[in-house]
């Protein structure tokens, strides 16, 4: 009868089979700290909370390849309060002098000041009013006169012939360039500042409206005409709305060009106004209202851009954002 030999291991065995289980295990990659970190749930402070923020911001895309959808008004908010502490921070602290850069709470009480006391003899509201009265007369103006004369260029080449080589020929000339010239032919009074500011927004308002005609597809305009459209309804129902996008585009570019120009306008013979009064102040070493005068200036123009993209989102919900 037959006996089953069983053979046990030896303690040099074992030994031998550790170390090349360690040896194995040696060899195998390691995960990385940003593979294992939160798998249990917790996460450190920062790495928690920018993968909160990007919960609260970011948005799957509707489809593949269409970038920036989200929500960035928490990051907004954030960025421009980071700016506040960095500013607080440097002029408290006395890293900057208060000549070169004073701190918002000195800016915040000058801005109370000037509420109440005006500056050079008038009110912040007059200063406020004259301003606003030159930049949206000449948006008004550039606007009306540029946006059809844009279409015209890009549908019409006699009329793109005569006006393309003169608004390309202006257009990169700086407003200061020829304000001596705009001063010698309209005079110093309000006529001329207008003319400036309206001459700085005309240009880009016009080119877009240009850039715009090219949007409309020749599909679209040969489905039309076969649909038994007459040039007037394809001009208004087809190129004009494909235009709209740029545009309105246009138009946001142009009225940045005009609270660019209205400082430049208001050196000449001015009475009152935002530029101004920055550029008076700047010549005492009044910093705190140079400041206060460049922080009211972006306030209404972001405001403006603002209402300018609500309005795009109402007559053109097409372009997407």
């Amino acid at each position: 009868m037959s006996q089953s030999i069983e053979i046990i291991p030896s303690s040099t065995d074992e030994d031998a089979l550790k170390i090349k289980a360690d040896y194995e295990s040696e060899q195998q990659p390691k995960p990385h700290y940003r593979s294992e970190v939160g798998k249990d749930g917790n996460l450190p402070l920062f790495p928690w909370l920018f993968q909160e923020l990007k919960k609260k911001t970011e948005t799957p895309p509707s489809y593949y390849g269409e970038p920036g959808q989200g929500n960035a008004r928490i990051v907004s908010v954030i960025s421009v309060v980071t700016c506040l502490l960095l500013w607080t921070l440097v002029t408290e602290t006395g890293w900057v002098k208060p000549l070169f850069l004073p701190s918002p709470i000195s800016v915040m009480e000058r801005v109370g000041d000037l509420v109440v006391s005006g500056f050079s003899g008038v009110s912040l509201g007059q200063h406020m009013i004259a301003s606003l009265t030159r930049v949206f007369g000449a948006f008004f103006l550039a606007a009306l006169a540029a946006i059809p004369l844009g279409i015209l260029i890009g549908t019409n080449v006699w009329v793109r012939g005569i006006f393309d080589p003169l608004i390309e020929f202006y257009r990169p000339l700086p407003p200061l360039a020829y304000l001596p010239l705009v001063i010698i032919w309209l005079g110093i009074d309000e006529t001329s500042k207008i003319a400036l500011i309206f001459l700085a927004m005309f240009a880009p308002i016009a080119l877009s409206a240009r850039a715009g005609v090219t949007a409309a597809k020749s599909e679209q305009i040969q489905a039309a005409y076969s649909m038994g459209a007459t040039k007037l309804q394809v001009l208004w129902h087809v190129i004009i709305k494909s235009a709209l996008p740029e545009i309105l585009t246009g138009l946001r570019i142009g009225i940045g060009f005009g609270w660019t120009t209205l400082v430049a306008s208001e050196m000449v013979a001015a009475e009152a106004g935002i530029g101004y009064m920055v550029l008076n102040a700047a010549e005492f070493l009044v910093t705190d209202v140079v400041v206060a005068g460049i922080i009211i200036i972006g306030l209404i123009a972001y405001a403006f851009d603002l209402f300018m993209r609500w309005t795009e989102k109402k007559l053109v919900p097409w372009k997407g954002y």
